[in-house]
């Protein structure tokens, strides 16, 4: 019988302080989402405006983590940390003063920066730290107020508006950085930088963040002017296209110098993990940024009660958490990221039927279901990514899934508040004109009641649109999945 080796407490203290590193980040990135309405009236704005403060931050988060890993090989690793620390109270300090929403998308940009900096580093100096062998306790032990980051970020969240502002939201990270500063200063050790002659790939990585940000400006650009087809749309749906296939000429002729490796694609795991993990992205964040919404708009709660009605669904992602690593190691990726995928189907499609005052409990058991299947559905993926490649490749292996990842968020975010939004605006429109028109034959006198009961309407199947998309999202990523790895032994 082989005997379990023991962290040691100085170990342990050295992993609590990377940890509590990188809960400002944790945090900030679902609390924002609670806060949007907030934002949308205190800057006289709109959603597809406000939603860049989720977009821009999950771009800057993707396109720092290959910077996170050149860093780490040129400078001290507890220099790097701290740097990333800074950058985020920084960035936290500038969106509680931001005067315009504008600015405001600009210090999300630094603070995503900031937390791609920060969260790739929680895992390799972990490592660095306790060594891979002992890795499994380690994160047993610190994995929890990882996992119950996102789950309380929201409620936190929504405390904070109900009794202060939005702008608490980001002061609140200002004492979380200090201390965190502290305790690393006091408490970890210095990480001597890993390869010096490391270089980046800054081309790639510029033309990555081109044809995303492209892209994803184009599909917003919908929602605003309520055509597919105007000009500002059409123009940059081109230059990320053309920014796209410049990457993947640059990339092959670069080799395993890009950024991320046209090489990688060779392995069909690799190429199932990241188109399912652009995909989530939908599933996953277009949900979390839709949510909120829908119990404060639609619903009429308060952002407190809006935010607690999502703690069902976070309580179905810790419930699968726990299982989905050992189903992984025994089944393979492929049946546990089907049966989450399903799962999540089942527990998304009833809200594209689900109406204004529909009994709260039964909202509560489809999202503690959705839950449990969105809680299997990341860790798979990104296991399941590195099947076959050698020890060299997974550096880069790395960084492209993280990559994929982020830009699928921002991504997923854009898309559904795109739909949403396009789908109102278009039927707003529609009955203004039925309105003027004299479609309608109603009462003078209850003409005010009609017109706001036919908004709410409106509002209401707009967000159900939101939500099938996402169902189907759901089971689009049947296809990628079964190119994963199948540990299933067939009895003859």
């Amino acid at each position: 019988m082989q005997t379990q080796t023991k962290i040691s407490k100085s170990t342990m203290t050295i992993a609590w302080v990377v940890v509590f590193g990188a809960m400002a980040p944790l945090l900030d990135s679902t609390m924002i989402n609670i806060a949007i309405n907030d934002l949308v009236t205190s800057f006289h704005s709109n959603i597809t405006t406000v939603q860049w403060t989720v977009t821009a931050y999950l771009l800057a988060t993707g396109v720092a983590v290959p910077f996170s890993s050149w860093l780490l090989n040129k400078f001290d690793g507890k220099a790097v940390f701290m740097a990333g620390e800074i950058l985020f109270g920084l960035g936290s300090i500038f969106a509680a003063l931001a005067p315009n929403i504008q600015l405001l998308i600009v210090a999300r940009l630094i603070q995503g920066f900031a937390s791609g900096l920060i969260m790739p580093l929680l895992t390799t100096l972990l490592v660095q730290t306790a060594g891979a062998a002992v890795m499994g306790q380690m994160m047993a032990t610190v994995g929890l107020p990882m996992i119950l980051g996102p789950l309380i970020g929201p409620v936190i969240g929504g405390i904070i508006i109900k009794f202060a502002s939005w702008h608490w939201i980001f002061w609140i990270n200002v004492p979380v950085v200090l201390i965190s500063l502290a305790l690393i200063m006091w408490k970890m050790p210095h990480y001597p930088a890993q390869n010096r002659a490391a270089k980046m790939d800054f081309a790639g990585i510029l033309l990555l963040i081109v044809a995303s940000s492209a892209i994803i400006y184009s599909l917003v650009n919908v929602a605003h002017t309520n055509r597919f087809n105007n000009a500002t749309s059409i123009k940059m749906l081109l230059l990320g296209a053309v920014a796209l296939i410049s990457y993947i000429a640059w990339a092959a002729w670069r080799q395993e110098r890009a950024v991320v490796p046209l090489r990688l694609f060779k392995f069909p795991s690799f190429d199932g993990a990241g188109l399912g993990l652009f995909i989530a992205g939908t599933v996953l964040n277009g949900a979390m940024l839709l949510f909120p919404l829908y119990f404060q708009n639609v619903r009429g709660m308060s952002v407190i009660s809006a935010a607690l009605a999502l703690l069902p669904q976070g309580l179905g992602m810790l419930f699968s958490r726990t299982l989905t690593g050992k189903l992984t190691d025994q089944i393979g990726a492929k049946y546990v990221v089907l049966g989450s995928v399903v799962i999540t189907f089942i527990g998304t499609l009833p809200f594209y039927w689900l109406g204004q005052h529909t009994a709260y409990w039964l909202i509560v058991l489809i999202l503690f279901i959705r839950g449990i299947g969105a809680g299997g559905i990341l860790m798979p993926l990104m296991a399941d990514a590195y099947t076959g490649m050698r020890p060299e490749q997974t550096p880069a292996a790395t960084v492209g899934t993280r990559i994929i990842q982020n830009i699928g968020s921002a991504f997923g975010s854009a898309l559904i508040t795109t739909i949403v939004t396009a789908y109102s605006t278009h039927q707003v429109n529609v009955f203004k004109q039925h309105l003027k028109a004299g479609v309608y034959h109603v009462n003078p006198a209850h003409l005010q009641s009609f017109t706001v009961s036919h908004l709410q309407a409106i509002r209401l199947a707009a967000f159900q649109q939101g939500f099938l998309v996402i169902a189907v999202a759901a089971l689009v990523i049947i296809l990628p999945t079964l190119l994963l790895t199948n540990k299933l032994k067939v009895v003859k």
